[in-house]
């Protein structure tokens, strides 16, 4: 056993040179690595394999000298049959994270599609139309518009949508307050101060969600992808890396998106919770001189000594 690897080690020492130069000359023969280039030569026939060669000769010594032909011979043979089974290997490995993506990415694009109609539904009510705001628009509803228009220009309608969901619920906290509270009192004017402050945020969200799409309008994430998958043993390098580096702006833009829309999401959680908070808030003078259960038991009480009224025939 130590014989042959002494001989595999001298074998693939001797290798070193011819699969350096071939490397030198065209990369892609001497390398299984899905991008190769000359510097990934360098290290592996200067640097990789002549250390694997003399660590494996230093641990054969231990028998004494007697390299053998067998080991001699495979230790020659080992590089090209080791090129394309990496080959091989890298290239199913990298089909496996391309389903893998594209799983996750038809997973996020049912998911979204499921949340789009949900917030389709959710929405309801009104909808506003950025060339037409309404007759009454305050300067919290024309902002709404301003980032709707700026959304749809930039091809995002589903993002869109949530100036049309924090529409309606501004609608709403605001119609509760009215019903609630007087509009010259204190607590109305601080009330509906604290509300327009967070639809503003939202705005900022929306607008900062228009600027980032903006960026991403002109890139087709699936032709993209699709010629990675498909093409990418005819690619050149650089472009390659290229469309690489395009489908990483792509993700990372749309996790920015993410990021602004779970935040508007919490505006609309919290401009419902003040819904719901303020339609509990008893402002108006109750019409009853007593509580509901003592009226009921003044009836029931009533109606058991009713019979005392009767007058006898």
């Amino acid at each position: 056993m130590l014989g042959f690897l002494q001989g595999f080690a001298y074998g693939l020492f001797i290798t070193c040179l011819p699969w350096f130069l071939i490397g030198m000359i065209s990369p892609g023969l001497a390398l299984g690595t899905l991008m190769p280039d000359r510097l990934q030569v360098v290290i592996r026939y200067w640097l990789t394999v002549p250390f694997v060669a003399m660590l494996l000769w230093m641990t054969s010594l231990w028998g004494g000298f007697g390299p053998s032909l067998l080991g001699w011979l495979a230790g020659l043979g080992a590089v090209a049959v080791a090129v394309p089974i990496e080959r091989r290997i890298r290239g199913w490995l990298m089909k496996r994270k391309q389903r893998r993506l594209e799983a996750q990415l038809n997973a996020e694009k049912a998911r979204r599609q499921q949340q789009q109609a949900q917030e389709a539904s959710e929405k309801g009510g009104a909808t506003l139309d950025p060339q037409h705001p309404p007759m009454n628009a305050d300067d919290v509803i024309r902002a709404l518009c301003t980032a709707k228009e700026r959304l749809i220009a930039v091809s995002q309608p589903q993002l869109a949508v949530q100036a049309d969901r924090l529409y309606n619920r501004y609608l709403r906290v605001t119609k509760v307050l009215q019903e609630r509270f007087d509009t010259s009192e204190l607590a109305f004017e601080r009330s509906r101060t604290l509300v327009s402050e967070v639809c503003f945020a939202a705005v900022d969200n929306l607008t900062s969600m228009a600027a980032q799409a903006s960026g991403i309008a002109g890139v087709d994430g699936d032709f993209v992808r699709r010629r990675l998958s498909r093409e990418r043993n005819s690619l050149s390098l650089t472009e390659r890396a290229t469309l690489e580096r395009r489908l990483t702006l792509l993700t990372e833009t749309q996790q920015h998106l993410d990021e602004l829309s779970a935040r508007n999401e919490a505006a609309l959680t919290a401009l419902d919770d003040a819904a719901v908070t303020m339609a509990r808030i008893e402002t108006g003078r109750p019409q009853a001189s007593i509580d509901a259960d003592q009226a009921l038991r003044d009836l029931s009480h009533f109606v058991e000594r009713a019979e005392r009224y009767g007058r006898p025939r």
